[in-house]
């Protein structure tokens, strides 16, 4: 008997070996990573909304567009001397030809001259919205709405903090 349960022990020593070694196979694999040049931005030119004029008595707005173009309403005229209109103008840089997200100032800014003030808001650009990098560059325009009130005291007027365009790749 003593030789017939060695014999069952070893049979089954040799089934739970055996069906382990047909139980797991091993694989390996690499990680890799890739990384990209980061995005940024500077600024080029500084937003001017040239020479303006009010009338006393109705408020209205300059327009300039991200490609420079002025237009007004109401009570503003844009004087045939025209000063220095410019749209803000960025550089935008980066990996290749990605594709980036554009984001704008989303609050009206405050420009002053002495106690004196005026907003600029709704700022669009070109391109708006997304833009795309080739050869890992794109120029990035800016443009808004001068809200000025009737009878505007004259003045330069500047905002006293800059105004912020954001990118982010997409």
């Amino acid at each position: 008997m003593k030789k017939g349960t060695k014999l069952i022990l070893a049979a089954l020593v040799m089934m739970i070996s055996a069906s382990g070694a047909y139980a797991q196979a091993t694989a390996t694999a690499t990680a890799t990573a890739t990384i990209v040049t980061p995005i940024s931005i500077t600024k080029t030119v500084d937003m001017n909304f040239g020479n303006v004029a009010v009338q006393t008595s109705t408020a209205g707005t300059a327009v300039l567009t991200p490609a420079g173009a002025r237009t007004s309403t109401g009570g503003v005229t844009l004087p045939a001397t025209v000063g220095t209109v410019a749209a803000a103008s960025f550089t935008v840089n980066g990996q290749g030809a990605y594709t980036y997200a554009i984001t704008l100032p989303s609050t009206a800014l405050t420009i002053t001259s002495g106690v004196n003030t005026m907003t600029v808001s709704t700022f669009t650009s070109t391109p708006s919205a997304t833009g795309a990098l080739t050869a890992g560059t794109q120029t990035l325009n800016v443009g808004a709405t001068l809200n000025v009130a009737a009878a505007q005291a004259a003045g330069v007027y500047v905002s006293a903090t800059p105004f912020n365009v954001t990118v982010n790749y997409n």
